[in-house]
């Protein structure tokens, strides 16, 4: 993948950015100045545009004219929009529109609001050039040096009790991530919702930053800062559904079928989801062009390196299935447009959908009938893993289910996919952290942290981008819910862990120059024993006869001198082993000294080794 970089719109100083309340000088220009929709300041004022096609009558109010209706009327333009320019008015001005519609008069939110006081005030005027990125220009890491940690804005550091956490209160652990091998963070949807505690998958102002968070102003202070670390920055973007708290969005100009949501959504069977019947309308242009600005505001106006879309399976089919007959082909062909967009105007950008179908199509290049993502989340993975690693007894556990997980790959590319054994859907929910589900009540249980490392293991071995979901390199125990803030003297009390999850990225990345093969395409089972549970594969770049090798032991038994095939003659090397008692005191530190092969055919090759295996251990191996 390209790494290159655009050159960056140069930034305003930031002492640019004006005051909230000055009043307009004259009355509306008659043509604006401006085009786009929302508010869009300038030197001289703010043009305001909205798109309200039912609405006969449109009208700006806000701090610069006393909240008066009867001041500011916006002009009919083409398609439904409504439009003025207003001198004096600048950014930090608080506004809202009231429309005469057929419902009665409306007042609302814009659409396009770039920031507001909250998700129940109203829309501030905001300049999306007054901040000052000091010559970013940060190099997008290529897919397979990605290591992907998802967090949670409110939750992740929490620096005052009783308050979520803050964008800025993340910066403060950016140099911990940094030191972990991390060189990406994937944030849980941080656009403006109801109340202080949040998810974020119940957008009520999208273009919105969340101003419990810290708004515009602490999300691009932790853009710049991240990347000053070498921190790539993925946004968690929601585009199924809108809502359905506190929605100016929901019939928006007193239009509206069937007691549906109006312009913005179907008002049909189309607008049911499981969050409820709050679909936008992917057929209708302008909601087509409202989520595409959206998508390319993030990664342009904001810098983010990429964006992860939410349950696109929900955005292409009614049911989120596979069912021709609830299928959406403008959402498809919507999804498809903004990959589109995006790879046009920064191909080094990524974007990851949740899909979890393992349909090849979701990654596929537009030009092959594909929607274009970059990568997907990966059900094939994480679901045979997941039951491996939970199996209570090892004779439950199906190694040839593991086996078929470890080398999936969507469209012959290994980086299409993102593999992990947490996220914030599979710790929540009746649901609990990995090491939680193995042990209840006990993640300091043994069995709890040695099948923990055995799935650390495999993330960071298998083919495929490596995700961690926030606190589970030490041990974090319990469920994910967005009032309980991330447990810091875990980090403390499980440095060993972390330590252990330190060299598997290092390993991971190659930066020790000793595993170049974890970095390649290349990928091969070439050892399953369900009976004694233990799998080997080899990884390679540019030939098998380099390959690193990785070697599990999925059972409480060690091994001595267990015999695997190996892809090339001379020393291997051991380059990890899991079970050494530095990583946590219950360890048994079990050696593992590597081989030296001998002639004899094995496992399809040439030559073999043998090797002292842990209970419950990962070994990774190359050649001297």
């Amino acid at each position: 993948m390209s790494t290159s970089t655009a050159s960056k719109r140069a930034a305003k100083p930031a002492a640019a950015a004006s005051k909230a309340t000055n009043t307009p000088t004259t009355a509306p220009s008659a043509a604006p100045v401006r085009e786009g929709f929302g508010a869009l300041p300038h030197p001289g004022g703010t043009t305001f545009r909205v798109w309200a096609p039912a609405a006969s009558a449109v009208s700006v109010v806000g701090t610069f004219n006393n909240w008066d209706k009867q001041a500011h009327p916006l002009q009919a333009e083409t398609d439904g929009n409504w439009a003025a320019d207003l001198p004096g008015v600048q950014a930090g001005a608080g506004y809202k529109y009231v429309l005469q519609t057929p419902a009665g008069e409306l007042t609302r939110n814009d659409p396009y609001a770039r920031a507001v006081t909250n998700s129940a005030g109203h829309s501030l005027v905001f300049d999306p050039f007054d901040f000052d990125w000091e010559g970013d220009n940060f190099q997008m890491p290529v897919w397979n040096d990605l290591i992907i940690y998802e967090l949670h804005i409110g939750t992740f550091n929490v620096k005052q009790e009783g308050q979520p956490g803050t964008f800025r209160d993340v910066i403060e652990r950016l140099d911990y991530l940094r030191n972990l091998g991390v060189n990406c963070i994937e944030i849980m949807p941080a656009t403006e919702f109801p109340g202080a505690y949040s998810w974020g998958y119940n957008p009520s102002n999208p273009f919105a930053l969340e101003s419990d968070y810290g708004g515009a102003e602490g999300f691009r202070e932790l853009v710049k800062a991240a990347h000053q670390q070498g921190i790539a920055v993925i946004l968690d973007v929601v585009y199924n559904h809108f809502g359905p708290g506190d929605l100016d969005l929901w019939q928006f100009d007193g239009w509206q079928e069937n007691d549906g949501g109006g312009i913005y959504f179907y008002n049909d069977w189309r607008a049911k989801t499981p969050w409820g019947d709050n679909r936008p309308d992917y057929g209708r242009p302008e909601v087509r062009r409202y989520i595409r600005d959206n998508a390319l505001m993030w990664l342009e106006d904001y810098h983010c390196d990429g964006l992860r879309m939410d349950a696109i399976a929900f955005i292409r089919n009614v049911n989120g299935e596979e069912d021709p007959g609830a299928d959406l082909p403008d959402g498809w062909s919507l999804m498809r447009w903004v990959n589109e967009e995006i790879r046009n105007r920064q191909p080094w950008k990524i974007t990851i959908a949740e899909d979890l179908r393992s349909n090849p199509a979701i990654t596929a290049g537009p030009d092959q009938g594909g929607e274009g993502f970059s990568a997907q989340w990966s059900a094939s993975f994480i679901y045979p893993v997941h039951e491996a690693l939970t199996q209570m007894e090892d004779r439950d556990r199906d190694m040839h289910a593991v086996s078929r997980a470890i080398c999936t790959a969507y469209n012959g590319d290994a980086f299409q996919r993102v593999i992990y054994t947490e996220s914030h859907d599979e710790v929540a929910n009746g649901k609990s952290r990995l090491p939680e589900e193995i042990m209840p009540g006990n993640v300091d249980n043994y069995f709890a942290k040695k099948r923990m490392v055995l799935g650390a293991g495999l993330v960071f071995t298998a083919p495929g981008i490596p995700m961690l979901f926030q606190g589970q390199e030490f041990l974090a125990p319990g469920s994910f819910n967005d009032t309980e803030p991330l447990q810091w003297d875990w980090a403390e009390a499980h440095g060993g862990l972390t330590q252990l999850y330190r060299d598997l990225i290092a390993l991971r990345r190659d930066l020790r120059g000793v595993t170049p093969g974890l970095r390649g395409q290349g990928c091969h089972v070439s050892h399953v024993n369900n009976d004694d549970k233990i799998l080997a594969f080899a990884r390679w770049d540019d030939s098998p006869e380099n390959a690193t090798i990785v070697v599990i032991n999925f059972a409480n038994q060690s091994q001595q001198g267990y015999t695997i095939g190996l892809p090339a003659g001379g020393e291997w090397t051991v380059r990890f082993n899991s079970d050494w008692a530095g990583y946590d005191a219950d360890f048994q530190d079990f050696p593992c000294f590597g081989t030296h092969t001998e002639d004899g055919e094995y496992d399809g090759y040439a030559q073999h080794g043998h090797l002292d295996l842990g209970p419950y251990a990962v070994v990774i191996l190359s050649r001297g």
